[in-house]
């Protein structure tokens, strides 16, 4: 039943993003028809100079594609008012995130009557992206297909982005706690800007090495400041994976700027479940190629059948995530980048907060001073986003 609802809103939610999406297509082709040249060409080159967030990995390249008609919606569209719709965006990003890495974290957590826990991390891809596959489908029928995608640098992008998020869940499957490995990724600028200044000979501020030097440093004190036993070498395991995962962030960042720039060379412009979908489809063949040849799916499945509970949470978990990302999308639709970074970047560590009061995590006084300095560089980060949106461009 609780299942049933979960569709029902967000078949709901699909139809309200889409039908966003459709009035402003209209919205925007009455106002390009009185523009001339000269006043099409400023547009343009304000939607360009805008700087996106990053959630998921698709939201930078959903807001860059569709330029300036959020600010479109917001004036000339009737409909909810803008506290309404912020209230309906915000709420279910966090509603929905929060209940999936709640979700998550007890996945692998689990542990059957024989003492056994679920680590077929793959095949978890594999469902969390089939769910994905098929509210990207309903929504992008519903808003229309766009034609000639290009379909290599979508599959490119998925591989390595399903790979991140399979480091990160065999990090959780080896030991490592779910509030070290959220702030861990809340990090992956860190990769970025490494493979940048070897690679592309760019520079940084010291602000910004210190934001991420604040998140790595936290990060390590929240390992070393818990209470609790555990095994090293699985610990230790979770660290490499979640530092894989971190890498794969980085070429999943350089990709998706390929991505970008392909479909602005074939000047191709998809829709928001365009990326949903595509995205998603690449990412379910990868994590169902890599889930077959490493023999997850016979006993993932059979886990599964024999602990009905843990199927359930895993349900529940692929359906959060497609929740999520329709969320993610109505609030790209409605508001400016701005609004989506900071409420997903508050949700990170909400997150954290929550499943160290719910999930039973013991810190020390250590612990606490790591939280507040990874949560000091997040809301920092988050912080110069603020700065860099008034700057003129």
């Amino acid at each position: 039943m609780r299942v049933i609802s979960f569709l029902a809103v967000l078949c709901g939610l699909i139809v309200a993003t889409a039908s966003g999406s459709s009035t402003t297509t209209r919205v925007s082709r009455r106002s390009l028809a009185t523009l001339d040249d000269k006043s099409l060409r400023r547009n343009k080159n304000r939607s360009h100079s805008k700087r996106v967030p990053a959630a998921l990995g698709l939201e930078n390249l959903v807001t860059s594609t569709r330029g300036g008609s959020s600010t479109m919606v917001k004036e000339e569209s009737s409909g909810l008012a803008a506290p309404i719709k912020l209230l309906i965006g915000a709420g279910g990003i966090y509603a929905a995130f929060l209940y999936y890495g709640s979700l998550q974290e007890d996945v692998f957590r689990y542990e059957a009557a024989d003492g056994t826990k679920f680590t077929q991390a793959w095949l978890l891809q594999v469902l969390e992206a089939l769910a994905n596959v098929a509210i990207g489908f309903v929504g992008m029928q519903l808003s229309g297909a766009t034609q000639n995608i290009p379909k290599k640098e979508f599959a490119i992008s998925g591989a390595s982005q399903v790979s991140a998020k399979a480091c990160t869940s065999l990090a959780l499957a080896n030991g490592l706690s779910f509030p070290v490995a959220t702030l861990a990724k809340s990090g992956k600028m860190a990769p970025v800007m490494l493979g940048s200044l070897l690679l592309g000979g760019a520079s940084y501020s010291a602000r910004e090495y210190m934001q991420v030097a604040a998140i790595i440093g936290g990060t390590a004190i929240v390992s070393m400041g818990k209470k609790k036993g555990g095994s090293s070498s699985s610990s230790a395991m979770g660290v490499v994976y979640i530092v894989g995962s971190l890498v794969l962030d980085g070429v999943t960042a350089g990709f998706q700027k390929r991505l970008k720039a392909e479909t602005a060379k074939l000047g191709v412009k998809p829709k928001p479940y365009d990326f949903m979908f595509w995205t998603n489809l690449f990412m379910f063949l990868t994590a169902t190629v890599i889930s077959l040849g490493l023999n997850q799916v016979g006993p993932g499945l059979a886990f599964c059948s024999a602990n009905p509970e843990i199927f359930e949470k895993i349900i529940k978990f692929a359906l959060c995530s497609a929740i999520g990302q329709s969320f993610i999308f109505y609030t790209i639709a409605n508001f400016d980048p701005l609004v989506l970074s900071t409420v997903t970047t508050t949700r990170k560590i909400f997150s954290v907060l929550l499943s160290i009061f719910l999930k039973g995590h013991s810190l020390s006084l250590k612990g606490w001073s790591g939280i507040a300095l990874a949560c000091l560089g997040i809301l920092s980060e988050m912080a110069a986003k603020m700065s860099g949106k008034v700057k003129p461009h």
